[in-house]
């Protein structure tokens, strides 16, 4: 059995290996809404993904990449379940040993634009629409504002989330949304491809110290992020000096 058979898979959530990378797929109705099915699935391959994996590729199918997740909670005892669910796939984009990657090709919303945004890398198309549509269902998007505050900032955060008016993929490079946007697919397809082939020439360690330590300094002093700094670049360059090779 392959690494790619042996993934849990969900309706609408399409894996496909191409040697060290994933390429995973959204494919369901209404914009590729993300069932709760389709969060355990992803969230469980971040978590445990296929042995010599390196890079993780997020894309869409159809003219949008997400425009949200669906809402199944029927009664007040299912919402902390629900809730449950959609964090732990926000847990294992942070905690991943995966490099990930978003193709963005077209419109993201709320849950679909924290996909794009909590990758490491994500590129857009220029014509793609971001937004957060939550308060035009009178609904304050809580699990986007516990991360988005610090990504583009509160003023920028507050607009998005009190507005919900879109923001064009310039706009979401320029606030730290997005890396960067090309003109159309095929130069999507061109960039996507670009930042792959950069990311295998290091090595699958390297990677997970770097997101490691962004990830331990986000709620550091300066000083104390410096002082973890130091400890962890003496750990890596002796880890470095006894690699044969290097």
């Amino acid at each position: 059995m392959t690494a790619t058979q042996q993934i849990s898979t969900a309706p609408g959530l399409h894996f496909e290996r191409d040697g060290a990378v994933l390429n995973a797929r959204l494919d369901s109705p209404d914009g590729n809404l993300m069932t709760m099915a389709m969060c355990d699935a992803l969230a469980g391959v971040l978590t445990n993904p296929p042995d010599g994996v390196h890079v993780l590729v997020l894309s869409g199918a159809g003219d949008q990449f997400c425009m949200g997740r669906e809402r199944t909670a029927a009664t007040p005892d299912d919402l902390p379940g629900e809730v449950r669910r959609l964090v732990a796939v926000n847990d294992a984009l942070a905690s991943t040993s995966l490099v990930t990657v978003a193709r963005v090709h077209g419109d993201a919303a709320g849950f679909g634009v924290g996909l794009a945004a909590l990758c490491d890398v994500a590129v857009a198309t220029r014509a793609a629409r971001l937004s957060f549509p939550e308060v035009r269902i009178n609904l304050a998007p809580a699990l986007v504002l516990a991360w988005l505050p610090h990504m583009v900032g509160r003023r920028a955060a507050f607009w998005l989330t009190a507005s919900g008016m879109p923001v064009s993929g310039d706009e979401a490079v320029r606030i730290g949304l997005l890396n960067e946007v090309t003109e159309d697919v095929d130069a999507l397809d061109a960039a996507v491809d670009d930042k792959i082939a950069a990311l295998l020439a290091a090595q699958p360690r390297v990677h997970t110290e770097i997101r490691a330590m962004l990830r331990s300094v986000e709620s550091l002093s300066e000083r104390q992020a410096y002082e973890l700094a130091s400890d962890r670049l003496v750990l890596g360059s002796l880890r470095r000096l006894h690699t044969p090779g290097h």
